[in-house]
């Protein structure tokens, strides 16, 4: 049966609910995001095992990495840092095997802060483990979190030729941010399409995917007060809304 909607796998992480139960869990500015763009959000819990991971990314019409923990220096040959925090190996296992598979078949994906990191990784990049500590980058990428999720804390510059500054409308944003690693070597399937004034690696998109695009600052926070946010999520689901029909 033909879908009526387009639905849009969303990555999830583990936490402890009430009762100390494990669970698989998804921020709502997520769902809230992807639904109101237009598409049925699916949480997709850490733990789905890799097998599973063909029929999943052959099921969904879209995909959203999330935010979250870091990744493990040891995906990427990276010198591990006492500033590394949250690691979810099940986590990585799944996003770095998901992603490989978007790309393979065609499924139309919006990394989101670490989301734009898996995504390097998953196609050979490399990461800086902590900014602070080795780069000379003086900007402060990692605010609070408690506190400044829907702030704009720095802006960024967009490629103009870019389909980002397409979707955006524009080519010079303020946003949020709220990381402390980035992108160091670029995969060479990558072309880097925004950064910040002091040069972070701000926003990607896949050479020759449908649409795979990840951006580090967090969309999902801004979208309901930032026209251009919002139409990142329509342009995801817009692209979905194709493959559901192919």
């Amino acid at each position: 049966m033909k879908r009526t909607i387009p639905t849009i796998g969303i990555t999830g992480t583990s936490c402890r609910g009430k009762h100390k139960l494990m669970m698989a869990a998804v921020a709502s500015r997520y769902v809230e995001a992807v639904r109101r763009a237009g598409a049925l959000p699916l949480v997709i819990p850490p733990d789905t095992p890799k097998e599973h991971i063909p029929a999943l990314a052959n099921y969904i019409d879209g995909l959203v990495l999330s935010g979250g923990g870091d990744i493990a220096p040891s995906w990427y040959g990276g010198e591990d840092s006492p500033t590394v925090h949250d690691v979810n190996n099940q986590r990585d296992t799944l996003e770095i095997a998901l992603t490989q598979a978007a790309i393979e078949q065609g499924v139309p994906f919006l990394g989101i802060c670490r989301g734009l990191q898996v995504v390097n990784v998953a196609l050979g990049g490399d990461l800086y483990a902590d900014i602070e500590t080795q780069t000379s980058v003086t900007e402060k990428h990692n605010r609070d979190s408690t506190n400044e999720r829907t702030l704009p804390a720095h802006k960024v510059e967009i490629l103009p030729s870019s389909r980002l500054a397409q979707i955006l409308g524009g080519t010079e944003f303020e946003v949020n941010s709220l990381h402390h690693q980035s992108i160091r070597k670029l995969a060479d399937r990558l072309k880097v399409v925004a950064r910040s004034p002091e040069g972070i690696v701000e926003g990607v998109e896949v050479i020759g995917h449908p649409f795979g695009i990840a951006v580090q600052w967090h969309p999902e926070w801004m979208e309901q007060d930032h026209p251009a946010m919002q139409a990142l999520f329509r342009a995801l689901v817009e692209a979905a809304k194709r493959k559901a029909e192919r």
